[in-house]
């Protein structure tokens, strides 16, 4: 689906779980029950075995979003984004000097910084982005849609 490759377990032969990053609106998807989400998403970010993170970039990105008045319906998760990552289970990824220093390396193939950090804290920590933003796919980075 729009060139982002699906096939990640398969590619890393098939071993262990997947240690997913989910993009912002991934996560607000997710949150809404909303049909946006592929089919493959949904499975993996249902799948016990995978351990499922949220950055805290994401959280910086919903409460930003909505303060600016530019999101408003991120109202509910962006009033505790912590309590919102912990109902569903997942895991907080912080932001450290190493990934800043990728990020700030990586080509500007993107141009929104918030996800050239994504980008880059998934290449560190050896993850698997769920994002259906193909500008992602000029990285190297691991990617499920």
């Amino acid at each position: 689906m729009g060139g982002i490759r699906s096939d990640v377990r398969r590619r890393s032969g098939g071993l262990g779980p997947l240690r997913l990053l989910l993009d912002t609106h991934t996560f607000y998807w997710w949150h809404r029950g909303d049909a946006a989400l592929s089919q493959t998403a949904m499975a993996a970010i249902a799948d016990s075995a995978n351990e499922t993170y949220v950055s805290a970039i994401a959280a910086w990105e919903f409460i930003a979003k909505f303060r600016s008045g530019k999101q408003p319906e991120f109202a509910a998760i962006a009033a505790d984004v912590m309590a919102v990552v912990a109902a569903h289970g997942f895991i907080q990824l912080p932001i450290s000097i190493h990934h800043a220093q990728v990020a700030a390396s990586l080509p500007l193939h993107h141009k929104d910084p918030m996800d050239r950090f994504l980008i880059a804290q998934a290449l560190v920590e050896d993850m698997t982005i769920v994002t259906t933003d193909t500008a992602f796919v000029r990285y190297s980075a691991k990617l499920l849609w």
